[in-house]
């Protein structure tokens, strides 16, 4: 069995539907499952086992187009984007059957038939393996398959101190909207760091501004990790964490899938859809002071 898998952006969703590689993996293991994906984000799906070959799609839809009859034949192909530059992949590779993500724009629900998310599945990443489910694959539950890479985890040895527990935070987010106040970011951090944890801010260089209004309010400053790590060394950087506390992005998803506690800080996205996965009890909140409560109870029960 061959399937070929079109999720090329972004951080964060690409996180959300490796679930789906290993659903096939787990049900077939002989399966070959063959990942496009953007370049930026090629070092997330090489982290997870279950996909046989990333493919670094290319923007030119001349290079797609070649690249993808390239490939040879596979049994399925799956869109789990729903947009025109991975519905075009889709259209382009040669496939028995080609099904989509159920919520299909910029024409390419012409492109594969879009799977109807089952009553249940009301978390994004069960909508995603609701995909797999329609090729037969049974998967009861989205399960993550991820192996940091060897190198990355060594760069990253030096970054932490893991004599003190370990706080990841994401203070940014691709929209405005999403990101928290500064201030409540701040009264988290020194909260932490007053009893004993070091909190590691991350990002990229694009969150620096936000970073900094976030330290400006620190009494305790925070350990500056933005712009520090590639794709890999973020993954392996967020295996070795106690918690990860962020809104509505990449690193909270990764979090997720390594099974790390989040606490996830929701202004305008739906939890229920969009939460760390499993977690959804502690993306309730976003008043600081409950924040602060509820990462002192998670930390107590990692290190108990």
């Amino acid at each position: 069995m061959r399937v070929f898998i079109a999720r090329l952006s972004a951080l964060g969703d690409v996180a959300c539907c490796l679930p789906v590689a290993t659903a096939i993996k787990k049900e077939t293991p002989t399966a070959e499952v063959v990942w496009a994906v953007d370049k930026r984000f090629k070092g997330l799906v090489e982290s997870c086992p279950d996909v046989n070959q990333v493919v670094e799609w290319p923007k030119s839809l001349r290079n797609a187009r070649e690249l993808a009859m390239s490939l040879g034949e596979f049994d399925a192909a799956l869109d789990l984007q729903g947009l025109f530059k991975s519905g075009f992949a889709v259209a382009n590779v040669k496939a028995k059957e080609k099904l989509g993500y159920h919520w299909q724009r910029e024409g390419s629900w012409l492109m594969s038939r879009p799977v109807a998310p089952d009553k249940t599945s009301i978390h994004v990443v069960d909508q995603y393996v609701d995909v797999a489910r329609a090729l037969g694959i049974p998967a009861d539950r989205a399960t993550w398959n991820l192996k940091a890479d060897p190198v990355a985890q060594s760069k990253i040895k030096n970054l932490i101190d893991p004599a003190h527990p370990v706080v990841i935070v994401n203070g940014g987010a691709g929209w405005s909207t999403k990101r928290w106040d500064p201030r409540h970011f701040a009264l988290v951090s020194d909260s932490l760091q007053e009893r004993g944890a070091k909190t590691y801010f991350i990002g990229t260089e694009a969150d620096r501004k936000n970073f900094e209004a976030i330290r400006l309010q620190c009494r305790l400053a925070p350990i500056d990790l933005l712009g520090k790590t590639s794709v890999k060394e973020l993954v392996a950087l967020i295996s070795q964490a106690d918690l990860h506390i962020g809104g509505d992005t990449g690193s909270t998803h990764i979090a997720a899938a390594w099974g790390i506690p989040c606490i996830g800080i929701y202004t305008l996205t739906r939890p229920e859809r969009s939460c760390p996965y499993g977690q959804f009890a502690a993306s309730l909140s976003t008043d600081p002071h409950q924040v602060r409560e509820m990462a002192f109870q998670l930390l107590n029960e990692k290190n108990s």
